[in-house]
């Protein structure tokens, strides 16, 4: 072993091993000296700063959070973008959620989608290349009062292209103005059916809503509540909402108007489908997602750092 002060020694064993590839083998011979004091070289380069080893994750995962999450909410998967201040955490989150579906899915499987923006990110990066013959269909109507892009009708669409595979559509709309009008259309079998296949589908992505925030904000002022019902809406205690069905802390569904009216799969629906990934991004979605997790209908969470750390320590009020 060379003496503290013989750094080129040092140096000139790191090089051979770490630009050039050879074997501890080789550089022994190349240096006249023992293997075992090539892998201590090795060791004393490292340990005084000489080589220094930096991991580059190109998936961008925070692992330790993802193992902590998994662990809290018994989870069957998660995944984690590992996000810095300034980031923009929703198009992180749509990577990681694009190669959890093309790590997941499998040729002849059927895929139920929700709708939102945070699923929106998830297909714009699921690679376009028509490799998997997938069906993909919709979990919910049509939301005329969100961004089109972002409805599950387009977003059925998008993803079954990308996938090279097939889709369904559901023609009527999410949001109903009375529990009367929703079953009339429940009641037609082409709609019918199209949600039956629904349920059955062997996963599902699904973005989730905080209750009183952006989209979610939308979905009650679609369904014309008038006082009464909507003051029974707010006493429920809802918190955010998954395929436009709200629930409350402790991941109850909400009944009552706001839920009768809405045409697609329910919270139990959801429960029994095999594999269903939640996706969402930044900390103000922190109580809806807490919800989401209690209801016991999702098995694998896709998130940013600033989300994952606010489930673990969830705001109060």
């Amino acid at each position: 072993m060379p003496p503290p002060r013989d750094q080129q020694l040092l140096v000139k064993a790191a090089r051979l091993y770490y630009e050039e590839g050879r074997s501890q083998h080789q550089i022994a011979a190349a240096l006249n000296v023992s293997r075992s004091s090539v892998s201590r070289m090795l060791t004393a380069a490292r340990e005084r700063g000489i080589v220094q080893i930096q991991i580059n994750d190109p998936t961008g995962r925070d692992l330790e959070l993802e193992g902590e999450l998994t662990a809290r909410f018994r989870l069957r998967d998660c995944r984690v973008a590992e996000t810095h201040p300034g980031d923009r955490p929703l198009p992180r989150v749509g990577d990681l959620g694009a190669r959890w579906l093309v790590e997941n899915l499998h040729a002849g499987n059927h895929l139920g989608v929700s709708w939102g923006k945070s699923v929106q990110a998830v297909v714009q990066h699921v690679p376009d290349n028509g490799a998997l013959d997938v069906e993909v269909l919709p979990l919910v109507g049509g939301l005329s009062a969100v961004d089109s892009a972002i409805t599950g009708e387009e977003l059925v669409r998008e993803l079954a292209g990308r996938f090279g595979g097939r889709f369904q559509h559901l023609h009527a709309p999410a949001l109903l103005t009375s529990k009367a009008g929703r079953d009339v259309l429940l009641a037609e079998p082409s709609i019918r059916r199209t949600l039956d296949a629904g349920r059955r589908v062997q996963a599902a992505l699904v973005g989730i809503g905080s209750f009183g925030i952006g989209s979610s904000a939308q979905l009650v002022h679609e369904m014309n509540l008038d006082e009464q019902e909507l003051r029974r809406l707010h006493a429920a205690g809802p918190v955010g909402d998954v395929c436009a069905r709200f629930f409350d802390a402790d991941g109850k569904p909400v009944t009552g108007p706001a839920d009768d009216r809405v045409l697609g799969v329910t919270l139990a629906d959801l429960a029994n489908i095999p594999l269903v990934a939640g996706v969402a991004s930044g900390p103000d979605k922190a109580r809806g997602v807490l919800g989401a997790l209690r209801t016991g209908a999702l098995d694998v969470l896709i998130c940013d750092r600033s989300l994952g750390r606010a489930l673990l320590d969830p705001p109060r009020g």
